[in-house]
């Protein structure tokens, strides 16, 4: 399978395929033409730029016009694993990968059949979650099945993602490191390890380029109206053709078919988020309501999906 896969790329189709945080929409990085069947499939704005995942370390510089010591550090620490270096990028990136910018997000996954994959072709593969564009991200094959259908040409089955929501990005193409989007690799984790970080706050309108995906206001959302509460707005809801994810059994909701009570550690929750969001989305519902998570650093990236996936 992965020789199949494989000679589709190096034909400029498309291959969905796993990594521990969703799976992705495959394709030649280098091949522009490529690229844009991945914009086309999805319905991405040209602004919104690629990830491109790598095997490991010796890859990325192949792709990267400079590599500073903390992208280094970066990956001997977390890669392969859930953090996107974004570092500038020599020419062999097309800029239909990066929204023009001259800046390229650099990634290894942490998963083995991903590995394989980046190994024997050799080059980095630009990889967006493999939905519709804003959509929910996919963390089983069936769920690329089910959304982009004939629009992929090969959909490799690595199982269910491990991680369950998107990489962090760290910008560190200027003077201080910069996470662009929160992620599987908190704040605290990337500063023990090359010192102060900050963090971009604010969107970028979809019509602006930007530097990392993640960065319009709508994203991750699902196509049922959502909406986000805090628990003690939970009395004042009532059930009828609502579902509910909770962090924990609230008594004012009432028994009912369409409560999904999810971890109080934010691990496991992150892995069966989007799972549980397309499941409720699947149902016809009026209304999704979602119980936002205590308002604490290893919540962060949590809590911005689900931001970005909710109206209010």
């Amino acid at each position: 399978m992965i020789d199949h896969a494989v000679e589709f790329l190096r034909l400029g189709r498309l291959v969905a395929f796993p990594t521990e945080t969703v799976y992705g929409l495959g394709a030649d990085a280098t091949n522009a033409d490529a690229i844009r069947r991945i914009f086309a499939a999805k319905g991405r704005p040209p602004t919104n730029p690629l990830i491109c995942h790598v095997a490991d370390e010796s890859m990325a510089r192949r792709y990267a016009k400079s590599w500073p010591q903390t992208a280094s550090a970066i990956a001997r620490h977390f890669w392969p694993g859930p953090v996107t270096i974004v570092v500038p990028k020599l020419e062999s990136i097309p800029f239909e990968a990066t929204a023009g910018r001259d800046t390229v997000g650099l990634r290894a996954p942490n998963h083995a059949l991903a590995l394989e994959l980046l190994r024997a072709f050799d080059k980095p593969i630009a990889g967006p979650s493999a939905n519709k564009s804003n959509h929910v991200s996919p963390t089983t094959a069936q769920h690329v099945r089910d959304e982009l259908g004939q629009s992929v040409d090969l959909i490799l089955d690595g199982g269910p993602c491990k991680v369950g929501i998107e990489s962090t990005v760290i910008d560190l193409s200027g003077e201080i490191p910069t996470i662009l989007r929160l992620g599987g690799v908190t704040r605290a984790q990337l500063e023990s390890v090359i010192g102060r970080v900050e963090i971009k706050t604010g969107n970028v309108s979809p019509d602006s380029s930007a530097a990392s995906p993640g960065q319009h206001p709508r994203h991750y959302a699902p196509k049922t109206p959502a909406r986000r509460v805090d628990p003690g707005e939970l009395r004042s809801i009532s059930a009828e053709d609502r579902g509910f994810i909770l962090l924990n059994p609230h008594r004012a909701i009432g028994p009912s078919m369409l409560v999904v009570i999810l971890s109080n550690d934010p691990v496991p929750y992150a892995r069966d988020f989007y799972a549980v969001l397309r499941r409720l989305d699947g149902l016809s519902l009026r209304e999704i309501v979602i119980e936002m998570p205590p308002d604490q650093p290893e919540w962060a990236a949590i809590r911005d999906r689900i931001v970005r996936a909710t109206s209010s």
